[in-house]
């Protein structure tokens, strides 16, 4: 088989490389870390990419490009400003993250329904207090961005019983949900849903979404966990909506500024619970599975998957 150069671009580049060749020995990766010098005559004989849109950004915006390049990451914000190029295939990571992101949404909708910051409360009181749990079961689960990501977290969901209504671009059918709304329908949507899970990104029409318009919207009580972007939520607006007791809580994954200014009041608003982004972490094996099976495709002309639309931004 004809040997394949590939840029291998992340701040794993030389594991990223060692696994190519252990599973694909007729490709010949080119690894580059962040801030690493590479000589222009070795760019140019790689015509596939693989890795981390912040990395390719930089050598875009020096003139380099590709004819295909595979992200490892499932937001492509850092390769849209408009000057850099767009006259290339771009994948974003699709198929990889779906099971971590899905076990850390579970994880924190059983800590909820169980108390679980309760209890430890209560021990730490020495206090016996045996009060009831809840259960997901007949729970209203709503899922903003019904995508490859947000359907994959609902069907982890559906076996603990919980009512699945998802949000997409367009009202289509999309299992496993019982119900579809577009975004503009978003205010109706959340009116009965016990838990809200953002998993949108960041385009012109997700940014400040959640906002005290739509919390006023909101079920009283209802719970929100944000692992999508953090411009779709208005900080402000958030907090106040946790301070009334309009949302029971919150859950932070991904902020507008990151890492996450320590003079920020997520830091200290009781009920927001906030995580470093490490709602997906990346799992080497599993990308270069998909960038294999994807260049499979680009080889055989075949369309990709993640394929991006650089006009509708995803």
């Amino acid at each position: 088989m004809q040997r394949t150069k590939v840029l291998v671009l992340n701040s794993r580049a030389y594991d990223y490389a060692s696994l190519l060749k252990s599973q694909a020995p007729w490709i010949e990766p080119v690894p580059v870390e962040e801030h690493a010098t590479v000589p222009s005559s070795k760019l140019l004989q790689c015509k596939i990419w693989f890795g981390e849109p912040n990395i390719a950004a930089v050598l875009l915006q020096k003139g380099f490009k590709p004819e295909w390049l595979q992200l490892t990451w499932a937001g492509i914000n850092r390769l849209m400003p408009s000057d850099l190029p767009k006259d290339y295939l771009l994948t974003r990571a699709v198929g990889v993250y779906g099971q971590v992101m899905a076990e850390y949404v579970l994880s924190y909708l059983l800590a909820n329904e169980q108390q679980l910051q309760y209890r430890r409360d209560e021990q730490s009181r020495f206090h016996w207090s045996p009060s009831k749990p809840g259960t997901l079961r007949g729970k209203n689960v709503l899922i903003v961005g019904a995508g490859s990501i947000g359907t994959e977290i609902a069907r982890f969901i559906q076996p603990f019983g919980g009512r699945l209504v998802g949000v997409a671009n367009h009202q289509r059918p999309i299992p496993p949900f019982e119900h579809v709304y577009t975004l503009s329908e978003l205010p109706q949507a959340v009116a009965s849903a016990d838990y809200i899970i953002n998993v949108l990104p960041d385009t012109p029409c997700t940014r400040d979404v959640y906002s005290a318009a739509l919390f006023e919207n909101v079920k009283r009580g209802a719970f929100f966990i944000n692992i999508g972007r953090g411009t779709s939520v208005v900080d402000h607006d958030l907090i106040v909506a946790v301070e009334s007791g309009q949302l029971s809580g919150a859950v932070l994954d991904v902020f507008r500024k990151e890492p996450l200014p320590q003079t920020h009041q997520f830091w200290n608003t009781k009920n927001i619970e906030v995580t470093p982004h490490v709602a997906g972490p990346e799992i080497p094996e599993l990308m270069v599975q998909m960038f294999l099976d994807n260049l499979s495709r680009f080889q055989s002309g075949e369309k990709l998957d993640g394929l991006v639309d650089f006009n509708a931004g995803y």
